[in-house]
């Protein structure tokens, strides 16, 4: 007897596009990755010129399961770029004083001005997944939120934002996997929260949660982009390659800046080296006792500076 399907219609949907959308391909080297990487970062900051010239206000959502990359290909998207100019929003939990606001509140003060573009590292999408499947909002307080959220988005159009909203898909194998990974590293294990966790026994109830966030949110004046994240590397290129296409722009990178010969010496004398207090050198792995700095030392960051 086969076995039942345990996915839901949204994961699905998300095997169908994948399937017929994103052909399937051979696991992409790390040359060619970033290869291809360091090229969308040259065109990511000329996209950035071309907000900051055109007085653009744009606004990247980016929401999706837990350890489906969101955060990995922000970093990426940031890697070369202004954060005066691009900035990344990443709220923590409601203050209570918060809590009592009307919903939206807490996110509009970080809405761009123009000039800018906005990264939400999640949003305010909160309430139609994790508030809603976790019960921390009300019935009531989740239905409101499904009829206001479009107007509010509308409203956000018409007043000249560009709203972009990436949704990373990944099958719960693939997030099982990234995970056990984070248990492991203790670099990453920060990421691994006790929602994360208890998200894996309510794999169905985010399905349920996501099929009716995108029946009501999905508007043709924002709508909601799929990106399939089974394959970090390529997750990454599909969301940059698609944001650099939705955004037409033109190249506006600032021209080399001569730099004209130094200004030689008017006489200035520095005081002792002797009165500055310097960061010892690091000897070598495990070393923790500091380095003394020898004359040799001394002088050769006396003569550079």
């Amino acid at each position: 007897m086969s076995k039942k399907k345990k996915f839901e219609p949204a994961d699905k949907k998300e095997e169908i596009a994948e399937k017929e959308n994103i052909p399937k391909k051979t696991k992409m080297s790390e040359k060619e990755y970033l290869q291809v990487m360091s090229s969308f970062q040259v065109d990511l900051v000329k996209l950035q010129e071309w907000i900051k010239e055109k007085g653009l206000k744009v606004v990247v959502i980016f929401e999706g399961r837990d350890a489906a990359g969101k955060g990995g290909v922000i970093k990426r998207i940031m890697e070369r770029l202004n954060p005066r100019v691009v900035k990344v929003v990443a709220l923590g939990t409601p203050t209570e004083r918060e809590k009592t606001q009307w919903y939206f509140q807490r996110y509009v003060p970080h809405l761009p001005a123009a000039g800018e573009m906005v990264l939400f590292d999640r949003s305010w999408y909160n309430r139609a997944g994790v508030e809603h499947v976790m019960e921390f909002c009300t019935e009531d307080e989740y239905r409101e939120f499904l009829r206001t959220c479009p107007e509010f988005e509308r409203m956000l159009v018409r007043s000249g934002i560009i709203l972009i909203k990436y949704w990373f898909s990944v099958n719960d194998e693939i997030q099982e996997k990234r995970f056990q990974e984070r248990i492991k590293d203790p670099t990453k294990r920060w990421k691994l929260s006790p929602m994360d966790v208890e998200s894996r026994n309510r794999w169905e109830d985010y399905s349920r949660a996501k099929d009716a966030m995108f029946a009501h949110t999905d508007i043709k004046q924002a709508p909601w982009f799929v990106v399939v994240a089974d394959d970090k590397k390529r997750a990454r290129l599909n969301c940059i390659n698609h944001l650099l296409r939705v955004i037409p722009h033109e190249d506006l990178t600032p021209e080399p800046v001569p730099l004209p010969p130094r200004v030689k010496s008017q006489g200035y004398v520095r005081p002792p080296i002797s009165d500055q207090t310097f960061v010892s050198e690091f000897d070598a792995p495990g070393a923790d006792r500091p380095v003394a700095m020898t004359l040799s030392m001394k002088v050769d960051i006396e003569t550079q500076e």
